[in-house]
């Protein structure tokens, strides 16, 4: 079975559920959202709760859903949408952009009827109404220096192997900018493109309208995901948790237990500490007690502990603000 957890903002983990292995994972987040909102009583109203999941986690599908729940949801778009989110941009702006750039769109839910609600031949992009536009979201893209250099970067690693692909210089599996027209390849000149023009670039796609959050706030938003990647490794790297082949049920979800009330623990010593629950350990590790026992009689020795270990552990004792 594979872990389906939900997490906060902080991020600690709120809901942990699991599920088949073969259960795809888009499919879970529905009833791990669901499970909290019936266990902590929440109204099913819009703004009640927002969910924010990577592109992997929610499909077209479970938008809709989310939508129709009164959940509102922040969600990553894939980036080879762009060039149709980004007719009208390209068309009035040009394809050049700037390091932090954010530029609003719609994201037309049936591409057929939304289409017109972002027609390439006006330049003002419109503002996603959720009274009067049903058929969209709300969508965007933003530039991000570092992303661009990587994606360059990785584009050139891409394409020096297809060239020689190619030219018959070396043999290998067709690679991603190789196309084959009668039994003869060559390299896909507008696929490559296509691709260098979107290097840097990051999809978000919402249903929160406008007026209520701003574009930066819904980037924001998003990229605090980090902090949930981040609890991740650390599950898998500090608390040395690792996949157990248990076949009762009762015992996976004993597992998942521990693994997560441990990983919640360590999240609340780095925020009360100010350290990395790796260095935590480090600093407080070799204080220990000792106990002796001389003729029958038992006596404990605390350990001596230096002042900037004790302020540490006095950090940890006291509620984080």
């Amino acid at each position: 079975m594979s872990p389906a957890p939900f997490f906060a903002v902080w991020p600690l983990p709120l809901e942990v559920g699991c599920f088949e292995g073969n259960k795809a994972e888009a499919t879970t987040i529905l009833p791990i959202i669901e499970a909290f909102r019936v266990r902590h009583g929440l109204p099913a109203q819009p703004g009640g709760m927002v969910v924010v999941a990577d592109t992997g986690m929610l499909s077209t599908g479970n938008l809709r859903e989310l939508d129709a729940a009164g959940l509102r949801s922040i969600v990553g778009s894939r980036v080879t949408k762009a060039p149709v989110d980004l007719e009208s941009h390209f068309h009035w702006d040009g394809e050049a952009f700037v390091d932090g750039q954010i530029i609003d769109n719609f994201t037309p839910r049936d591409r057929r009827t939304g289409r017109s609600e972002n027609s390439p031949k006006v330049k003002a992009e419109p503002v996603c109404d959720p009274d009067t536009h049903h058929h969209v979201l709300a969508g965007g893209l933003g530039l991000l220096r570092e992303a661009a250099v990587r994606d360059r970067r990785t584009l050139t690693l891409l394409e020096n192997p297809t060239r020689e692909v190619v030219a018959g210089e070396k043999s290998a599996r067709t690679p991603r900018f190789v196309k084959t027209t009668n039994g003869s390849r060559s390299l896909d000149e507008a696929a490559l493109a296509r691709a260098q023009r979107l290097v840097g670039l990051k999809g978000y796609v919402t249903n929160i309208p406008a007026g209520q959050a701003s574009a930066s706030e819904i980037t924001g938003d998003y990229h605090d995901l980090r902090h949930v990647e981040q609890s991740f490794r650390m599950s898998k790297t500090d608390l040395r948790a690792r996949p157990m082949f248990h076949h009762q049920r009762q015992s996976i979800e004993a597992h998942l237990t521990i693994v997560f009330a441990a990983l919640a623990v360590a999240r609340e010593v780095q925020n009360r500490a100010g350290l990395a629950i790796r260095n935590v350990v480090r600093q407080l590790r070799p204080l220990r007690s000792a106990t002796i026992t001389v003729i029958g009689t038992q006596q404990t020795f605390p350990p001596a502990v230096p002042t900037e270990k004790q302020s540490t552990l006095d950090a940890i004792r006291s509620p984080a603000d």
